[in-house]
């Protein structure tokens, strides 16, 4: 029954959702934001999903002076509750990323790509000990994502916002290259989908 709630969230809106009574956000580091944000922006209910960094100590951080910051290349998310719920983002969450790695994700490594969750609130913190635990008996791993309290949350460069569907020339290993297609060749050769289709398997979301 939940695998069928979880798809039915899944469907790609075709337009914004319309008369939104209740607008809630989630917020969530993952690895790299560009992915995250691609990810859950496919999601029916998800308003938006906005890059930017949180957790860390350093005021007004950057993309290149968090090195150090403490802070999380996070994504702040915002979606009609009365479409998608909390619960369904977090079960979405643990199984697009690699919560078993304590050191990066996938080719990224260090501090500010570690896998997060930033709770506002005690029904924030219980939902996501209960997908933490969840995670981890579908798993049969140990978790090591940790489940913090929410800190200010700083929004990301524009050039950061939406990268998986920009249209600009940017410099590649492979040439120049439109963002979007740099943005594809990045998350292939970083190896995300492939290690996540080999931790979930077919409760992977948004392997292609």
């Amino acid at each position: 029954m939940f695998r069928a709630m979880i798809a039915a969230v899944l469907i790609a809106p075709t337009a914004q959702v319309v008369a939104a009574e209740d607008i809630q956000t989630a917020t969530v580091a993952g690895g790299c934001f560009w992915c995250v944000e691609s990810d859950f922006e496919k999601i029916n209910g998800v308003i938006g999903a906005v890059s930017g960094y949180t957790g860390g100590t350093t005021a007004n951080p950057t993309y290149e002076t968090i090195k150090g910051s403490g802070h999380y290349e996070a994504v702040q998310i915002t979606y009609d509750a009365d479409v998608v719920s909390y619960d369904q983002l977090l079960h979405l969450f643990f199984r697009s990323v690699d919560p078993t790695d304590a050191g990066g994700q996938f080719c990224d490594r260090g501090e500010s790509y570690r896998t997060a969750i930033f709770v506002s609130n005690a029904a924030q913190n219980a939902s996501a000990e209960a997908a933490k635990a969840a995670a981890q008996r579908d798993l049969e791993q140990r978790i090591v994502t940790p489940i913090l309290q929410a800190a200010r949350f700083y929004e990301a460069e524009a050039v950061h916002q939406d990268y998986y569907k920009g249209s600009s020339i940017v410099l590649t290993r492979r040439g120049p290259k439109r963002q979007s297609e740099a943005y594809a060749f990045y998350r292939d050769a970083c190896g995300r989908d492939q290690r996540v289709s080999e931790l979930w398997g077919d409760a992977a979301p948004f392997v292609h």
